[in-house]
């Protein structure tokens, strides 16, 4: 059987064009609207089905920015990505010391930006390969374009872990702190910037000494940033 060499460029071409396309569609999609799941949350809802935990369900309240209290965005600016405004989607200083870290260590270090994670937990899955890695870096670069700051940072507190099967700055103010995310306080935004590492083994109700040194750490970055001033030309709050 004979293959055209023709056909088959002229099929991949057509595919990578479909592909590039549906890719924009979606990440247009997602600027407007909140995303109703991403993969993670299916992953750990599935996760909580097979080991037979009580508490099957997701938590997760897409709110917008401005319900959210301004402490949030400064603190997990200031926990997770110091640089977010300033740079184009990755601070290849962050991913390099990664890099040497992890050259050293067996404990794996992450140099994501808030803006490729948001492109991690929303469009892709979670691993470990250079095609994820790569698929990654092109959400990235997309959801700078055409999102901007704003939109990314309110997908990110959005859709990060903040707990236990549970996603998003609301859902865990409310569940953890009993109250709205448009109320925290400084201290409250910074708790909770505290566990992103890692939100199943640090809890917001019961922070461990690890989380209150990392909330002083927080804290300080924050004031360092110059507090919410920081985050005005995003937030539109003073």
């Amino acid at each position: 059987m004979n293959i055209n060499p023709r056909l088959i460029r002229s099929l991949l071409f057509r595919l990578t064009l479909s592909l590039f396309i549906l890719s924009i569609f979606w990440v247009l999609v997602y600027k407007w609207l909140p995303p109703p799941a991403t993969l993670h949350m299916f992953s750990r809802r599935a996760e909580a089905g097979r080991e037979n935990e009580a508490n099957k369900y997701i938590k997760y309240r897409f709110v917008s920015l401005e319900e959210v209290s301004p402490n949030m965005p400064l603190a997990v600016i200031a926990a997770e990505d110091q640089l977010f405004l300033q740079h184009n989607g990755f601070d290849f200083e962050a991913i390099q010391g990664a890099f040497k870290r992890n050259l050293k260590s067996k404990r794996i270090a992450g140099g994501s930006t808030i803006s490729q994670q948001v492109a991690k937990n929303v469009f892709l899955w979670h691993g470990r390969s250079y095609v994820r890695k790569a698929v990654e870096a092109y959400f990235t670069m997309l959801i700078e374009v055409i999102w901007g700051k704003k939109r990314i940072l309110e997908v990110y507190l959005n859709i990060a872990e903040t707990g236990n099967q549970v996603f998003g700055v609301e859902a865990a103010s409310r569940l953890y702190l009993h109250k709205p995310a448009a109320s925290l306080t400084q201290q409250e935004a910074a708790l909770i910037a505290s566990v992103l590492p890692n939100p199943i083994i640090y809890k917001i109700n019961h922070p461990s000494e690890g989380v209150l040194r990392k909330r002083r750490r927080v804290l300080k970055g924050m004031r360092q940033l110059g507090g919410i001033q920081h985050v005005k030309d995003i937030t539109g709050k003073p």
